[in-house]
């Protein structure tokens, strides 16, 4: 009989493994996929979301990258809600682009961002599991696209302004539900279901089973794995009942307001069992952090 392999999820790969240079293919592979053209990451970058502490989180990207051409990648795991995840991408891409530009440097020091956020939660309406967004200028009255002056290597050139301004990826892990067929379905199947063909040709996926096959860990990090696997089961089961709950809650007063407050407190309810569940089998306050939003004074506090 054959086993099938056993992947490590890609949120607890780029938190643990990622980030080593000899691994960085894997991670080169997925933006490769989304952006159409072979990406080549030569660095790392610090910033406050690159640091481990929890009080220095606040931007918290899980990995910030530089390409061959000094254009930012930015790539980020979400597991828990957010109600303000479009700002916090902005902010995100803000923050990167002023971190890399030294004062008084000239404005062509500036470099093209891209934000790529994984996301395992409900994030709103929408029916595709990849969205993608840059900025065009168009012509309010004529409908054409605005290309300006640049100047490049002592010419003046044309541009155009989505060559300049940050682009932003949001993939729905959950809302992938194909058989994969294309590169973008191979990844999203890894993204959500630990899958990868055996025949794949797919940009990561080749060097993601070799690096991040779960037998290949050793047994520390296996047994961190698995309690990780365990508080995201947890939280799911959680959640999910949290949210039947204040729904039902809501329906049985049959006010709006009931609903809104049945929804809202089935969930604060929810991330606080998740948080002492987590908390009670020895979970770091920055893991508990990382999946319910919870503060360190919150999670000291159960």
């Amino acid at each position: 009989m054959q086993v099938e392999n056993k992947y490590i999820r890609f949120d607890w790969a780029v938190k643990r493994m990622l980030r080593d240079k000899a691994n960085f293919a894997v991670l080169e592979g997925l933006v490769t996929v989304l952006l159409g053209e072979k990406i080549v990451i030569t660095e790392l970058l610090e910033s406050e979301g690159n640091q481990e502490t929890s009080d220095a989180k606040f931007n918290r990207v899980d990995i910030k990258a530089k390409n061959e051409k000094g254009e930012i990648i930015i790539v980020e795991v979400q597991l828990s809600r957010q109600l303000y995840y479009l700002q916090r991408m902005l902010y995100g891409v803000s923050k990167a682009i002023t971190e890399h530009i030294q004062i008084g440097n000239m404005y062509d020091q500036v470099k093209k961002v891209y934000s790529i956020n994984i996301i395992y939660f409900d994030l709103g309406k929408g029916s595709d599991y990849l969205y993608h967004g840059k900025t065009v200028f168009t012509g309010v009255h004529t409908g054409d696209n605005l290309v300006v002056n640049t100047k490049e290597a002592d010419e003046i050139r044309m541009t155009a302004p989505e060559n300049v301004f940050p682009e932003y990826f949001i993939i729905r892990v959950n809302e992938f539900n194909k058989v994969a067929t294309t590169p973008i379905e191979e990844w999203l199947d890894y993204l959500k279901n630990n899958r990868i063909k055996d025949d794949t040709s797919t940009p990561g996926l080749q060097e993601a089973r070799e690096k991040l096959l779960y037998m290949t860990m050793s047994d520390a990090d296996r047994r961190a794995y698995d309690a990780h696997m365990d508080d995201i089961m947890v939280q799911n089961d959680v959640l999910d009942t949290a949210k039947l709950e204040g729904l039902e809650q809501g329906r049985a007063e049959g006010r709006a307001e009931g609903r809104a407050e049945g929804r809202a407190e089935g969930r604060a309810e929810a991330v606080l069992a998740i948080a002492r569940k987590m908390k009670s089998k020895g979970s770091s306050v920055a893991d508990i952090q990382d999946l319910t939003g919870l503060s360190e004074e919150e999670i000291h506090g159960l």
